[in-house]
């Protein structure tokens, strides 16, 4: 090639690569989180993580968001909050991400806060109850549910709902949660409903976190007698509770109402039986109006991915916001043009999201405009089996009434084998 040509050549590929949108259309955009792969909430974790994946394959077989292909950045939590402040300021600070994505769970995303205030991020958490009431922060978005103009009370209100229609009328209630965020912020929320009611509390403590052995409590609940037992519990305590429960023989017209885990297919399949009579929230169940043809097409690339996963088999729980989640975020950035984050904090508060999980829009303080949660009772469970956990047969809908697929309600003494 001629001297000439060369250099001509040369000058091309440089005046090329000066052209912003020529270098940066090849660099990956970065999502950065941090997600519980160990510990205690490791099953919603990697189910979260798959169903977070699943998108990121999707948009990046389109062409990626704005052009750029999406990677993520993340690292395990193990399920403690005290690894996320490390995590989040390695995230910005080293990682240099493009956005920062709220974590998952009231526990952990609490801690991130006084990182990301200062810093006047954006962030889209996920299933976090009402962790802005403690900071007021107008960039602070929640993807949960219990939402509405009192989150806290959204999340166990099913369960008041279904105690009012109760016969003989219950008078007496027990609360128990883990000395830690959620279960402050649920029994909180409960003890305003229980006001309102003028239930009589008959037992009201919280546990360490770290507790293992549940006897001690249950047996305290079931000395106590109460019509009504409301338990706000992460996974962990929730299969110990419900392990207690049944060893102490305790009798309630209502238990369940704020446990995390039930909504598992891993902890459904642990607990078999043991499920039955329990009246517990959850958020979206493939039956109903839930089951839309968007939600049942990511619903069948999940199921056909977790085997291979080795985690929760069904995903009726957090995959469809996860993936949701990810669906606000996209239609945000491409909303936007970009990653401002004044731009993204405006957006998300005046659009309403077309998702897997239905129709979204935020309310004043970042949590959903209205509150979508559901309560149900596990009735016939048979065995540990993963099919019977397929239909609605063993998960009736009780609130809202609207969904109901079922309205018997069994007396939680009276199912418990």
């Amino acid at each position: 090639m001629p001297r000439t040509c060369r250099l001509f050549a040369v000058v091309a590929a440089l005046a090329l690569l000066a052209l912003p949108g020529a270098a940066r259309a090849a660099e990956p955009l970065t999502i950065g989180f941090d997600i519980s792969l160990t510990g205690g909430v490791a099953a919603n974790g990697k189910a979260t993580l798959l169903a977070m994946q699943i998108w990121r394959d999707a948009i990046n077989a389109k062409g990626g968001l704005l052009g750029r292909p999406v990677k993520f950045v993340y690292y395990d939590d193990q399920s403690d909050p005290g690894h996320v402040p490390g995590i989040i300021t390695k995230l910005i600070d080293v990682d240099k991400v493009d956005y920062l994505l709220g974590a998952t769970g009231t526990n952990l995303v609490a801690p991130s806060m006084p990182l990301v205030i200062p810093r006047h991020l954006t962030v889209l958490s996920l299933f976090a109850l009402d962790v802005n009431s403690e900071f007021h922060y107008d960039r602070y978005f929640s993807m949960i549910p219990a939402g509405g103009p009192a989150p806290k009370e959204s999340f166990t209100q099913g369960f008041f709902k279904v105690a009012e229609t109760l016969s003989p009328k219950p008078k007496t209630i027990a609360i128990a949660g883990a000395d830690a965020e959620f279960s402050k912020n649920a029994m909180d929320g409960a003890r305003a409903m229980i006001k309102r009611a003028g239930y009589q509390i008959v037992y009201d403590h919280s546990y360490p976190p770290s507790t293992i052995d549940f006897t001690p409590i249950a047996r305290a609940i079931a000395s106590a007698n109460p019509d009504l037992v409301l338990v706000c519990s992460y996974p962990p305590d929730t299969v110990g509770m419900i392990r207690a429960v049944h060893e102490v023989g305790l009798k309630a017209q209502l238990f369940g109402g704020g446990m995390v885990g039930t909504q598992t297919t891993t902890f459904k399949t642990q607990l078999g039986p043991l499920m039955n009579g329990i009246v517990n929230y959850d958020f979206w169940l493939p039956w109903a109006h839930f089951a839309s043809p968007e939600a049942k097409t990511f619903l069948a690339e999940y199921q056909k991915k977790s085997p291979a996963e080795q985690i929760d088999l069904l995903g009726y729980y957090l995959p469809p916001f996860a993936y949701a989640r990810m669906e606000v975020l996209q239609q945000a950035v491409e909303g936007t043009g970009g990653l401002d984050q004044d731009k993204l904090a405006d957006f998300f508060k005046t659009h309403t999201f077309k998702t897997v999980a239905g129709d979204i829009k935020f309310g004043p303080n970042g949590e959903w405009a209205e509150a979508r949660s559901l309560e149900v009772q596990f009735q016939g469970v048979q065995g540990n089996g993963i099919d019977q956990f397929k239909t609605p047969d063993t998960e009736k809908i009780l609130w809202p009434p609207s969904e109901k697929n079922g309205d018997l309600r069994v007396p939680y003494s009276e199912a418990q084998h």
